[in-house]
């Protein structure tokens, strides 16, 4: 299995596991470990995944942290885990903090099993920062979480694209917290900014605080939804959806297929545009096409039979759609309405984002060999 097929049957387990557990030994044996063990890290051997490890801090003596994972015989990651359920706070990543400055590790991640918080020393060397760079709940895991979650992985690990990756998700997440407090409750600096932009040669005076603050409000609520609307009508239009392309398909097992029996059903087309409607927040609708065969229905990025992202079997009763983690290895999903596409979603913008940055699959550098 992937780090991402372990990780999410990890968290299917949770919801029904985490009512069981009522010590911290308890979630450290369900959820921590298995945990760990889906990113590729041996839980019993001690010389990887240290348990319980001690060192002196100060006036502190054989002060202990859960585990200490270790590469090339280095300190790496800290984990210091909770009882389910608690409310993780500053209080519980004090071990953490503590241990920063007398190991080499530079992640630490702080857990009740379900929350998972990933800090590092971003701010000051040798020094925890106080804020999570990451944090995840596996009871809401999303493709984009694992993405994330997969750099610290015993197979993908790499210390300063770890350290890069988290210095831009904790800016990000900054500034994502401070907009989503302006369009939630505008402050007076923001509605200043706002009116002196709109009105230039007036004073912002009380008065103008007092109108302007709900419809800064507004107007950021109206930019956001007429964004959103504009995208799903552009990636919905029926007129936007390509013609059949006039070469032939080959079937998977190789087949060449050609236009004799082909039956592009509606419920293709209607999956076609969700999954436009899906990915054109990252690439404009007019790139997304798709191509019908006999056996199977493809949606592909810029027409190209190698970009596919994703492929549809609804001719039969047990409908199924296709997904592509990042090694291009096929992983099929029922389905039962095409509603459920969308549960999809961050899988397929990965994909068009991979395309996007240039990751060809190996089938076309075989081909490009092949010529």
């Amino acid at each position: 299995m992937s780090i991402a097929e372990r990780l999410r049957a990890l968290a299917q387990r949770v919801p029904t596991t985490v009512t069981h557990l009522e010590t911290e030994e308890a979630t450290k044996n369900a959820l921590v470990m298995p945990f760990l063990s889906a990113l590729g890290y041996d839980v019993f051997n001690p010389t990887e995944v240290v348990p319980e490890f001690t060192a002196d801090v100060g006036t502190k003596k054989g002060e202990k942290v859960d585990y200490a994972i270790k590469r090339n015989n280095e300190i790496t990651i800290l984990v210091e885990a909770k009882k389910a359920n608690c409310d993780l706070d500053e209080a519980h990543a004090s071990q953490l903090y503590r241990y920063f400055s007398v190991t080499s590790a530079r992640v630490g991640i702080l857990t009740n099993g379900v929350v998972y918080r990933f800090f590092s020393d971003l701010e000051e060397p040798n020094r925890m920062d106080e804020r999570p760079f990451f944090e995840v709940s596996m009871l809401d895991l999303k493709d984009a979480h694992i993405h994330e979650i997969a750099k610290m992985s015993k197979e993908q690990f790499d210390l300063d694209g770890v350290l890069s990756t988290a210095h831009d998700l904790k800016a990000l997440g900054l500034v994502r917290a401070v907009i989503e407090s302006q369009i939630e409750a505008p402050d007076e600096d923001f509605v200043r900014f706002c009116f002196q932009k709109a009105n230039p040669s007036c004073r912002f005076v009380a008065s103008a605080r007092e109108a302007y603050t709900p419809i800064v409000k507004k107007a950021f609520s109206n930019v956001i939804s007429d964004r959103v609307t504009h995208r799903l009508r552009s990636a919905l239009e029926s007129s936007n959806t390509p013609p059949q392309p006039k070469e032939d398909v080959a079937e998977p097992d190789g087949t060449p297929a050609n236009s004799d029996g082909i039956v592009t059903l509606d419920e293709e087309i209607e999956a076609y545009r969700i999954v436009k409607a899906i990915v054109c927040s990252i690439v404009s609708p007019e790139r997304v096409a798709y191509r019908d065969a006999k056996s199977y229905f493809s949606v592909l990025l810029d027409d190209n039979n190698r970009k596919t992202i994703c492929r549809l079997n609804l001719h039969k009763s047990n409908w199924t759609v296709t997904t592509f983690d990042d090694a291009r290895q096929e992983h099929r999903h029922p389905i039962q309405q095409l509603d459920e596409l969308y549960r999809h979603a961050d899988t397929l913008r990965k994909t068009v984002e991979g395309f996007l940055a240039g990751k060809e699959n190996n089938d076309d550098r075989r081909a490009e060999i092949v010529s």
